[in-house]
Formats: structure tokens, sequence, C-alpha cells
């Protein structure tokens, strides 16, 4: 994870509302773009932070200065993306401006976009876990390795994957920020445990091959996840959904939680 930058995640094109215009400004903005708030700038400087609750109670000829936040919390496009999703958390702030040295606008790192981020990913306590619980629930002796394995001859466990998330998985793909998928090989098959969207969005950019952590069961015993497969007619990757423009639950539901707080 330490190689996933606030720069790979953030949104470049970003809509700011200049610090000589008024609260009408805002409103007009909010209207167009149904987003909740927008750095506040000075010429490419961000100066400030203007949101829908500023506007309560003023008038829409009010100058953006007398309303607007300035207890600015900003990031660096180098910033860890795991240290960016603390300051996002911990402050309670959806949003934080991405800024260069001088204080010029590059960017915007959303709560949304942290999460994403953190979505599959993939760590040796995950890998360890699972190989724990094979043990505990088939009696079997896994032996670990790490390998590129071919992306067709995978057998898919989760029947639907999102779009959004899809379309994350790939962007890192090209960017090399990829983490390893998770697979269980036993006699003859491939079954994928941990990682559809990165394995579809390989498959979606013409990739023959993905580097993998591939737990090895030479005992002849049937998992639970190849039943599971069987049950939902799962065969190869083709036969997983891909559910168009659908927000992952999860930023979905950390989207209700923060309006909520």
């Amino acid at each position: 994870m330490d190689k996933k930058k606030v720069r790979n995640y953030m949104t470049y094109d970003v809509i700011t509302i200049d610090v000589k215009g008024t609260a009408k400004d805002v409103i007009e903005a909010i209207r167009l773009t149904k987003h909740d708030g927008f750095p506040v700038v000075d010429g490419k400087k961000v100066v400030g932070y203007i949101s829908a609750r500023d506007l309560l109670f003023v008038y829409p000829s009010t100058p953006i200065e007398r309303i607007m936040s300035r207890h600015l919390i900003v990031a660096d496009p180098e910033m860890s993306i795991n240290d960016a999703a603390r300051v996002i958390f911990r402050s309670g702030i959806q949003k934080l401006p991405v800024v260069d040295d001088d204080g010029n606008l590059i960017g915007i790192i959303s709560n949304a976009d942290v999460i994403r981020s953190q979505i599959e990913h993939v760590s040796p306590e995950k890998v360890f876990k699972f190989i724990e619980t094979l043990k505990m629930l088939h009696d079997v002796d896994p032996k670990l390795e790490r390998e590129i394995i071919p992306v067709n001859n995978l057998l898919p466990t989760q029947s639907k994957i999102y779009e959004d998330e899809l379309e994350g998985r790939i962007y890192e793909i090209k960017k090399g920020l990829a983490e390893p998928i998770i697979v269980v090989r036993r006699p003859g098959k491939l079954i994928l445990v941990d990682g559809h969207h990165r394995a579809v969005a390989a498959k979606r950019l013409g990739l023959k091959e993905l580097d993998a952590y591939v737990i090895d069961i030479e005992e002849d015993v049937e998992l639970g996840l190849e039943k599971t497969a069987r049950q939902m007619k799962l065969r190869t990757l083709d036969d997983v959904q891909v559910l168009d423009y659908a927000r992952h639950p999860l930023v979905a539901l950390t989207h209700r939680l923060v309006r909520h707080n």
C-alpha cells in the first residue's frame, strides 16, 4: 500500500469558487454540479473552502470571503493514501484540496476515493488467515507461493462486481499499482478467492497473466468456494456480472454515515 499515493486517486478536474465571488455563485455551482462544497481560490492558490452549510442564513449577495472556511486542511500529491485516509476520517472532512508546494490547487481527494483505494486490499495477514481457515475446515496442509497465473483459467467464486470499482482497478493495473489476487490451486483448477475486480479488469485490458498469492492444496477435497461457484453457474470470468453505474455498497454506506454524522 505504500506505493499508493494521493495523486493516483485524486480528481484532477476540480470545480472551484473565486474568492471575489458571492454566495449566489456557490448556489449556482451546487445547482449545476450537485456537489456540496468547493475549494475557494485566488488565482490558482487555495485560500479557503465553502460548503452548502456555509450558505445558511446568508443573502445571495454575501461575499465569499465573509462566509468561507479559512481553516484549511490540504493534502500533498505524494502523500500516501493511508495518511490521507487518517486525515479525512479523523477530521470528519469529506474532501481535501490537493496542493503543490506553492499552495496552488492541483486536485481534490474525497472519502469515496480513499475507500475505493482500500477495497480488495490484500495483506499477508488476510492470506494467512484464509490458509488457517482452510486447515480448520478441510484438514489440509496448504503451501503458499507467489506466482504469475493465467487469467483465463480462473474459476470465479463471486457472481457480481461493480462498474465504478472495476474502473478503479483498471486504472491501478495501468499504473502498475494493482496488488496480487488470491488463488487456491487444486489439481486442474485455479479458484479465485479474492480479487474479482482485478481479474475482470485484467481481462478487459487483454492481459493474459496476473500476479497472485497461490495457495496449493494437493489433497482431493472440494472446497466450499467451488460448491458456491457451481451453484451460481460460474465457470469463467465471463460469467461474472458487472453492475453498471452501481456504487459499491461500502462507498454508499460511508456516504450515508457521513451525512448522518
